[in-house]
């Protein structure tokens, strides 16, 4: 029989049941992103996965919860509520923030002695790469401008005076979570990485993506496609095909 699930689900979004699961695949967002961003993958992926999108606090439904501010204590929280769940093969996809927030929970499982069975980090640099990003110093102006720079659309919604003063306070939070993040050249996992961008990500320059092949023990695979920093909205089709043949070969347990 299986383990109950975690806690009360405030976490772990689930958009399509799927009791004949064969591997779970667990989804964190970007700075400021919710778990309804990845809400189009169980309907799309063709293999039997329990797809989990992670719900941060301090957004949506969790609003009036503070937002975390400290990756460290993020990833430690989500190590806490993915190991409850009922025991499958797990992959971790994550964007952007999300991409080390998943590095950092793989390292989690990893340390107990329970290697996942892949990583997929999108749009964000190696862990360990420099960066002297200060958005979340700057005032409201500065937080919208980085998302204008990044993604226009998502930036005309935030515009409406009442959605930006909602959403603020989350942003601002990811953006010190992820921006105040130090990561060791030496510290790796040893699943598979397969590390995807965006050929004009402003955010994420193709050599600076490459530098994932530092922090993992096992296979590397670098793989480029067109657009900037939110290039996987428009590539999910292929990035749909890429999941499946992982799952194809991940149903055993590691």
């Amino acid at each position: 029989m299986s383990a109950p699930r975690s806690d009360d689900g405030l976490w772990c979004r689930r958009y399509r049941e799927r009791p004949d699961a064969a591997a779970r695949l667990v989804c964190f967002p970007h700075a400021g992103g919710t778990a309804p961003f990845y809400r189009p993958v169980p309907f799309a992926l063709r293999s039997a996965v329990d797809v989990v999108a992670i719900q941060y606090p301090g957004r949506q439904d969790r609003r009036g919860e503070p937002a975390i501010d400290d990756l460290g204590v993020l990833a430690d929280r989500l190590h806490e509520v993915l190991r409850a769940e009922p025991d499958l093969p797990l992959t971790l996809f994550g964007h952007s923030m999300g991409a080390v927030v998943a590095f950092e929970v793989a390292r989690r499982f990893e340390a107990e002695g329970r290697p996942v069975a892949g990583l997929f980090v999108s749009g964000r640099r190696g862990p360990a790469t420099g960066g002297a990003e200060v958005v979340h110093r700057g005032g409201d102006e500065a937080i919208l401008a980085e998302i204008k720079r990044l993604d226009g659309s998502a930036a005309l919604v935030l515009e409406d005076p009442d959605l930006l003063q909602a959403a603020l306070p989350a942003l601002r939070a990811d953006y010190r979570a992820v921006e105040t993040y130090r990561c060791a050249a030496g510290d790796t996992v040893s699943c598979p990485i397969v590390a995807l961008t965006g050929d004009a990500d402003p955010k994420t320059p193709v050599a600076d993506a490459q530098e994932w092949e530092h922090h993992t023990t096992g296979d590397f695979t670098l793989r480029v496609h067109p657009g900037g920093h939110f290039f996987l909205t428009a590539e999910m089709p292929k990035i749909i095909d890429l999941l499946d043949t992982h799952f194809s070969g991940a149903s055993a347990p590691c």
